[in-house]
């Protein structure tokens, strides 16, 4: 690595602006500034920039002349109502996680920004009772479900590992690792929770110039929750030559429930969805919730031609919005996407073959940047760009893809705004969470009177099993339990 050579290299790609300082650089910041361009693959930059405007253009030409149709009915399936076959797809998947063969990927990198917080969202508490974390709720529900399929499959207790891979991001990584150690992996085994990092890239001006963030530092930004994908391929660490694909291809996992840290009524490793693809045979696949009115503003998954797609609420026109299914009545464009997928292993290690024909999504952004004094200015209007990928721009290229609705009010409550906001913000998500454990114990036979709110440790109950103890019971005090037997305190 030398000047000469990077310069050279950033001249030859119209990119030669970002030595414009050299000059001025102490020693160590031209060392600094050397090692990240020299790291970055600047003729595949120009190559994402040029493709993405490329998409965008293509996109918007052709956007009226796509045909956007609901799902083929032999694609989707759903829980609602369905309780024996629900049972069965449990049955399936249990009989897999028992067997080792499910690992579960979490998406995690991003901050609490919006919620107050510069942490990683998944350190976050949502003010219940126990003030136990995203993270800690997750793992728990992973060691709840490990030591239930351990028992109705005869297996000896701790038997029965399902690796958790928590991808993060550059600002989030080792926070996240350090919050982990602190509280002990959360009861669970230290080799099984294995971090990896999403990638960054350059964030560009609108013309494709990359922009420094100051005199010695090139300006980035994650790549988009679409960059799990290589980024299961990258080492773990720069000293690891593992790789969350070869860690497992070691542990002959064959199958993998993907999903975001911020929904708190997440069922993780969700032996139902599991067992549902494993029959259908998918390759990959979604779990959606109906959509709560026409106009919601989510994506929906759907087919754009004759490939399946998540469609932006923004692509359906009112009348698409309010067409209705003709044998059942609900919305034809019903399907929500929640971010939580199923893939086989076999599929992940096939991204590589069609991951250089994805396309980048561009988002302007109020990028700070060095003028050309090398003073640090804050716009005031976007004036660059972010590039992401999506996680369900894969969707066009299964062979096998499946769909499965779930009720709303028991698998998806998200994070996302700051708390008071009234929707999807701490309070909705706490709400949520003990309503939920509410209806686990009036289904077991119990009665909860109106004003209590008693949480439900997932180490407790994972889906509302293990809680027969309480028929018959009237709670009439709020409280926190960690054990079945604690139950009785509220009484």
């Amino acid at each position: 690595m030398s000047y000469d050579s990077i310069r050279q290299r950033y001249e030859a790609a119209g990119q030669g602006h970002l030595l414009q300082f050299w000059p001025n650089l102490s020693e160590t910041e031209r060392a600094s500034l050397l090692a990240q361009l020299d790291a970055l693959d600047i003729e595949r930059i120009n190559r994402v920039y040029a493709k993405a405007i490329s998409f965008e253009k293509e996109f918007a030409e052709n956007a009226s002349k796509d045909t956007i149709e609901p799902l083929p009915e032999e694609a989707a399936d759903s829980v609602i109502g369905l309780a024996e076959k629900a049972k069965e797809w449990r049955t399936v998947g249990l009989r897999a996680i028992a067997h080792g063969q499910v690992g579960v990927l979490l998406m995690a990198g991003g901050q609490g920004t919006r919620l107050g917080s510069s942490a990683p969202k998944g350190c976050y508490d949502i003010g219940l009772p126990s003030h136990k974390s995203l993270f800690q709720y997750q793992a728990e529900r992973i060691a709840r479900l490990q030591t239930v399929a351990a028992q109705e499959h005869g297996k000896p207790a701790g038997s029965v590992i399902i690796p958790w891979y928590v991808m993060t991001s550059g600002p989030t990584r080792r926070e996240t690792e350090e919050f982990f150690k602190k509280n002990s992996y959360f009861g669970l085994s230290a080799e099984n929770v294995i971090f990896f990092e999403q990638g960054t890239l350059p964030c560009l001006t609108m013309e494709g110039k990359v922009i420094l963030e100051n005199p010695s530092r090139v300006a980035v930004a994650p790549d988009g929750n679409g960059g799990l994908y290589p980024a299961l391929r990258r080492p773990l660490s720069p000293s690891s030559s593992r790789s969350v694909l070869s860690d497992l291809a070691a542990r002959k996992i064959q199958y993998v429930h993907s999903y975001c840290v911020d929904n708190c009524l997440v069922k993780v490793a969700d032996p139902v969805f599991l067992g549902y693809c494993i029959q259908k045979q998918a390759d990959c696949a979604a779990k959606v919730v109906p959509k709560a009115y026409p106009t919601e503003s989510v994506g929906v998954v759907a087919h754009r031609g004759d490939k399946f797609s998540v469609i932006e609420y923004s692509e359906i026109s009112q009348e698409q919005a309010e067409r209705r299914d003709p044998k059942t009545g609900e919305l034809a464009f019903r399907a929500a996407n929640i971010v939580n997928h199923f893939y086989t292993t076999a599929f992940l290690n096939s991204t590589k073959e069609f991951e250089e024909e994805l396309a980048f999504h561009i988002a302007r952004k109020k990028i700070p940047f060095v003028d050309e004094k090398g003073q640090t200015v804050k716009p005031s209007k976007p004036n660059g760009m972010k590039l992401e990928m999506f996680v369900f721009d894969v969707f066009p290229y299964t062979k096998q893809f499946a769909v499965l609705e779930v009720a709303r009010n028991e698998e998806f409550s998200p994070l996302k705004n700051a708390p008071g906001t009234g929707s999807d913000d701490p309070e909705t998500s706490r709400r949520d969470l003990l309503e939920q454990h509410k209806r686990f114990l009036e289904r077991a036979g119990a009665t909860v009177a109106d004003d209590v709110e008693i949480e439900l440790s997932p180490l407790v109950s994972y889906a509302g099993e293990g809680l027969e103890s309480v028929k018959g019971k009237k709670f009439t005090r709020s409280g926190m339990v960690e054990t079945v037997e604690e139950l009785d305190a509220l009484l």
